[in-house]
């Protein structure tokens, strides 16, 4: 359903435990034919145990919003215009805000609200001085470090230039710290300051880990060692950087409903999250769902990335009644038949798949069309066919195939660059471990290698400008993968000196 300018919905928030609403303020369409209908919408200053009145419907105002970094804005973002189920239309007023829209969001309503909330409960004091240090550029004395007052991040290298971590007190607006080794006056500070709501720590003292007292709403922690891990209410994401224990134990609120976990490759155990509410895999060579959904079986969201990989039991997803948010990336091995109809997933809000398999993408689309007119996020993108997939399997190149501003064969091209290199580089590891570091023209080969990569991207990009920041990132990583596997396999190369060539020829 596409809503109209000054149509006001509101939908039930559970977090809140109440109902929130947002405003349509104008609807943008597209610039070309391939785009879509984007609507601004503006969050509005109410909450309620049911649907508004009439009366309360024409006091609506903008939620005014002043958390953290936010001075009394209003959350006003552009979003898909298909108005997502569960949203329900509950009148009509004369657009609340009309000033020009510049963010891009998802529809998310009552998310400001609660952090708004969350900000209010802060002591009013601690917050005016949050306040005052965001305007004040003013550099003060750290660790011997000069850092505007402002600074909203502390690093591991300015904590091990700290001989007392009081001093992190002149940083008032600290919302991030990233540490190597989490100890137990660190871990105190944090408690102590709720304006901190990330953590990545790659170390932790003993063997359990207390964070109740804390406001954290993010950690990215390597769990190894771990036995015991106690989340504060607030906490949203957590991060699992390496390999957990099978006996870690996790207690969070409500036993993980909230939460959203982040793993590699492989399910977690993680005694103790029955209610789990959110999981993303990321590097998966082969999972299959079943497991998932007899470990977890009360998720809403279940994102999954292949390197590419193989997905099975996919039919089970229709034993997880609350799933709201599931998509796929570079996973194949399934079909379409084998994927639970609208019956099976009553509160499906948003199935995101892309590079899956041709069989399983025709039917998926054509089986949720109907759910998508009423407000259903479909996007079933770059269906894949057997042979494309034994042709890319290595390709690292491969989600060039498909990507809108990149042409086919521009996608080839760099293809067949990455397997002409990657086999160049094979033969002159042999080559190199038998002569030694010392070989000049083992070096000047690489060297000739790495000029003839770079130089093919400048003449694919000066045909047509698309190498963009995201493409020129992965060029360079591929690049560096194929270098660090020549040296894996007894090649001799200093990689830093040919990554400045690369950088030095590099046009894009």
């Amino acid at each position: 359903m596409i809503p109209e300018a000054g149509d006001i919905y509101c939908v039930y928030v559970e977090r809140l435990r109440s109902y929130a609403a947002c405003q349509v303020t104008h609807i943008k369409q597209p610039e070309s034919a391939k785009g879509k209908p984007l609507a601004a919408v503006l969050e509005l200053d109410w909450l309620g145990d049911a649907p508004p009145s009439e009366s309360e419907l024409r006091q609506m105002k903008p939620l005014i919003c002043n958390y953290f970094f936010w001075n009394d804005r209003i959350d006003h973002s552009y979003v898909d215009a298909v108005v997502p189920a569960g949203y329900t239309k509950v009148g009509s007023l004369p657009p609340l805000a009309e000033e020009e829209v510049v963010s891009y969001g998802s529809w998310d309503t009552g998310g400001s609200m609660a952090r708004q909330r969350n900000w209010e409960a802060i002591a009013p004091k601690l917050r005016q001085r949050f306040k005052e240090a965001a305007q004040d550029r003013a550099k003060v004395d750290v660790g011997g470090r000069s850092l505007s007052r402002s600074t909203s991040a502390a690093d591991e290298d300015l904590l091990r230039q700290l001989s007392d971590l009081s001093e992190l007190e002149k940083l008032p607006c600290l919302t991030r710290i990233h540490a190597d080794t989490l100890s137990e006056p660190l871990l105190a500070f944090i408690a102590g300051n709720p304006f901190i709501i990330e953590l990545q720590v790659s170390h932790v003292e003993g063997t359990d880990l207390d964070l109740s007292a804390c406001r954290l709403n993010r950690l990215a922690i390597r769990p190894e060692g771990l036995r015991q891990l106690t989340l504060n209410r607030d906490m949203l994401q957590l991060t699992l950087t390496g390999p957990a224990s099978p006996e870690l134990r996790i207690a969070a609120e409500e036993n993980g409903r909230w939460l959203t976990v982040h793993n590699t490759a492989k399910l977690p155990a993680l005694i103790g999250l029955d209610r789990l509410g959110g999981l993303h895999l990321t590097g998966i060579a082969s999972l299959d769902l079943t497991a998932v959904v007899r470990r977890f079986p009360a998720l809403r969201e279940l994102r999954l990335w292949g390197k590419p990989g193989t997905l099975t039991g996919v039919d089970s997803l229709a034993a997880l009644p609350e799933l709201r948010r599931f998509s796929t990336y570079d996973l194949f091995g399934f079909t379409g038949e084998q994927f639970p109809g609208p019956d099976k997933l009553p509160r499906l809000e948003w199935l995101w798949m892309t590079s899956l398999p041709a069989e399983a993408a025709g039917p998926i689309k054509a089986c949720y069309k109907k759910q998508a007119a009423a407000g259903l996020d479909l996007h079933i993108t770059k269906a894949r066919k057997p042979e494309w997939l034994a042709e890319n399997l290595d390709n690292p190149f491969r989600d060039w195939d498909g990507r809108e501003h990149i042409s086919a064969a521009n996608a080839r091209k760099a293809a067949s660059l990455y397997k002409k290199t990657q086999s160049a580089l094979r033969s002159l590891a042999l080559r190199s471990a038998a002569a030694g570091p010392s070989d000049a023209a083992v070096r000047e080969e690489l060297e000739a290698l790495v000029a003839a990569y770079t130089e093919t991207f400048n003449r694919m990009d000066r045909r047509g400008s698309f190498i963009e920041t995201v493409e020129r990132e992965e060029i360079y990583t591929v690049l560096t993968d194929l270098l660090q596997n020549f040296q894996a396999v007894g090649g001799q190369a200093d990689i830093d000196v040919l990554v400045k060539l690369f950088d030095s020829l590099r046009d894009y």
